[in-house]
């Protein structure tokens, strides 16, 4: 059952805690995208509904951290927790910007992709977490017993408030991830001129949504690296796997590899800069301009050996 305390005001104050049992995972609690809502239109979740054995439904979750509450989970939570936490969605009415929001709290484990395209608050997990996880790092933990996570594009837009990284250091405006655990989206609606450099393989949507800056990941990454990327630069040392670009409007993304198949699918503008791949029309495959050829010598790479997808 939940538990609610000092719901008397529309604004809740910090430490107001929303609490819910629950008797087995359930996936897409505190999801601010209800599953993606926009693509099965509320036949896979929406915001009505409530969560199993409880009270409450799933878009009370949300509003609870959106007013600046926290939500305690006490059990063991299930896929995609926390997606998208921090983002005022236009899909919803909102202005698509990050807003402050509360914590999310487990007193249990959680399954795979918690935190994916989060920007703000904190998550705290008293269990263990199935890889890969979300846009997220692990700071030293105030509460004792819980490992704490922020958002890396947090991290990086405004630094750390007094918490120290684990496994990761912040140099000025640059985010070095050591610590080999795979991730999504990493880097997911980055809008300031900083960089984002992970040492290891990623996994889905890397650099979703960017705007400004720049994320590098030192090893492979899996489909839909660079999706609806508005700016910024994406630069993966390795191959992505298929989708690369899909929905791009702007920027540049480097590939250090193969960029995968269906390529640029559905692509505004921007370029995709690759040793290999197969775009999808009408993007199509171009020698490298004499601007091109400086960036990749500038990164450190051999021009000769890249195609521009454009």
């Amino acid at each position: 059952m939940f538990k609610l305390f000092g719901k008397g005001s529309d604004k809740r104050s910090e430490g107001d805690v929303l609490e819910v049992e629950l008797q087995k995972p359930v996936d897409c609690l505190c999801d601010f995208t209800y599953n993606f809502h926009w693509q099965h239109k509320g036949k896979k979740l929406d915001l009505s509904w409530k969560i199993p054995e409880n009270e409450y439904t799933f878009g009370d979750l949300v509003e609870h951290l959106k007013n600046g509450g926290d939500v305690k989970i006490k059990g063991d939570a299930g896929h995609r927790l926390g997606s998208s936490m921090g983002n005022d969605l236009k899909y919803f009415g909102g202005r698509g910007e990050a807003i402050d929001v509360g914590n999310i709290i487990v007193d249990g484990n959680v399954d795979t992709r918690m935190g994916i395209s989060m920007v703000k608050g904190q998550i705290y997990v008293k269990g263990t977490m199935k890889g890969p996880i979300g846009n997220l790092v692990e700071v030293v933990s105030d509460k004792k017993g819980y490992k704490k996570f922020r958002s890396i594009t947090d991290v990086v837009s405004n630094g750390l408030k007094g918490d120290k990284l684990k496994k990761c250091r912040l140099t000025g405006k640059k985010l070095t991830i050591d610590d080999g655990i795979v991730r999504d989206t990493v880097g997911a609606r980055l809008d300031v001129d900083a960089e984002v450099l992970m040492n290891g393989n990623a996994d889905l949507s890397t650099g979703i949504l960017m705007r400004r800056g720049t994320v590098k990941i030192n090893g492979n990454t899996g489909k839909n690296t660079g999706a609806l990327l508005n700016g910024g630069t994406v630069i993966i040392n390795g191959s992505t796997d298929d989708f690369t670009g899909v929905d791009m409007i702007k920027g540049t993304i480097i590939i250090d590899g193969n960029a995968g198949k269906f390529m640029a699918a559905n692509k505004k503008n921007g370029k995709v800069i690759a040793k290999k791949g197969s775009p999808i029309p009408p993007t199509c495959r171009k020698n490298l301009d004499a601007e091109d050829r400086a960036l990749i010598l500038n990164l450190g790479f051999n021009p000769g050996d890249f195609v521009k997808f454009e």
